[in-house]
């Protein structure tokens, strides 16, 4: 049985393309860039390419019964906001129109705990939450939520599909991409931190959730994925002691990120350099929102890895490439 994975050379996509080849399934995937040194050999056709491509889609589902949507684009940067509805709205309309279009495709389309509604009384924030247009949000969660749209559109069109809302996926990655960034800070000893909280899961049990729910009878409906909820403080410590390093220990409070931001945009509008911290940023690390994950446990019978178990498999690992990687430069 044939899959396709978008986002193929992503954290998410580095570890769901071995799975799907160790239980047995033909993968073909995409790319862009190069193509990733990861588990699969023969068993995984790569495509080189970009959701924006509509042609490149409907040519890559022929023969495909199951498609993991995974690409997408992660930034809260201003100028970024164009790119954002590009990548993650008109990507996933694309793919739910080559899914519809080729017939007999379940999908399952990789949204983001973003796109939750969120509300000022309940303490823990589920699949039911609604989406306020009226509240401010990043352009960020705007393109996750308008492209979740697209999938249910698809679905009242006759698609099955399943939407996943991963919280922050930890993996060991590349130093300076997605979440793993989070380590490198840590390793670099650098001094700050922020108030609040995040929430984390990992790229593995993200990876385990996907395939049952796609493998299974189950569509229409979201799940959130998401271990646990921890402190920024508490996570930055957790992985200075497995680094070995000295932990963040200056707090920045909401007042004063919300001045940094702004000479930060100021900055950038000068030199033409992305900003550290944008406004968005700066404010959604100074929140702390809890999220279930009963729905998804109940509906596959799943458990999520602690979170303490995580941080130290990432620091391992991520220690072990630094020193393959300096055994190397020394050949």
């Amino acid at each position: 049985m044939t899959v396709f994975v978008t986002g193929g050379s992503g954290l998410l996509g580095s570890y769901l393309i071995p799975a799907l080849v160790a239980q047995g399934y033909v993968v073909k995937a995409l790319y862009r860039g190069s193509i990733p040194a990861i588990a699969g050999g023969r068993d995984v056709t790569w495509l080189e390419g970009d959701v924006l491509d509509p042609s490149l889609l409907r040519e890559a589902l022929k023969g495909v019964q199951y498609v993991f949507h995974s690409a997408g684009l992660v930034s809260y940067a201003p100028q970024d906001e164009e790119l954002l509805k590009q990548v993650n709205v008109e990507g996933t309309a694309n793919i739910v129109d080559a899914c519809l279009e080729a017939g007999n495709i379940k999908l399952c389309h990789v949204s983001s705990i973003a796109a939750i509604g969120r509300s000022k009384t309940a303490p823990v924030l589920s699949e039911k939450n609604k989406w306020d247009q009226a509240e401010e949000h990043s352009a960020y969660a705007s393109s996750k939520y308008f492209g979740e749209l697209e999938v249910w559109r698809g679905v009242a069109e006759g698609l099955k599909a399943v939407v996943v809302n991963p919280s922050v996926i930890l993996g060991p990655a590349d130093w300076g991409r997605s979440s793993t960034r989070l380590f490198k800070y840590v390793f670099d000893e650098k001094p700050f931190y922020t108030v609040g909280s995040a929430n984390f899961v990992d790229v593995r049990d993200v990876v385990d959730a996907m395939i049952k729910l796609t493998f299974s009878d189950i569509s229409a409906e979201r799940f959130i994925l998401n271990a646990e909820q921890m402190e920024y403080k508490t996570f930055f410590e957790q992985v200075a002691r497995c680094f070995g390093k000295k932990a963040p220990s200056r707090k920045v409070i909401p007042a004063l990120a919300e001045v940094v931001w702004r000479l930060e945009h100021a900055l950038a509008l000068v030199t033409g350099r992305r900003p550290l911290i944008t406004k968005d940023t700066a404010r959604v690390s100074g929140k702390s929102h809890l999220f279930s994950n009963e729905k998804v446990r109940q509906a596959i019978d799943f458990e999520f890895r602690p979170l303490g178990e995580t941080i130290a498999w990432c620091c391992s690992q991520l220690l072990l490439a630094g020193k393959r990687s300096e055994t190397a430069e020394a050949l």
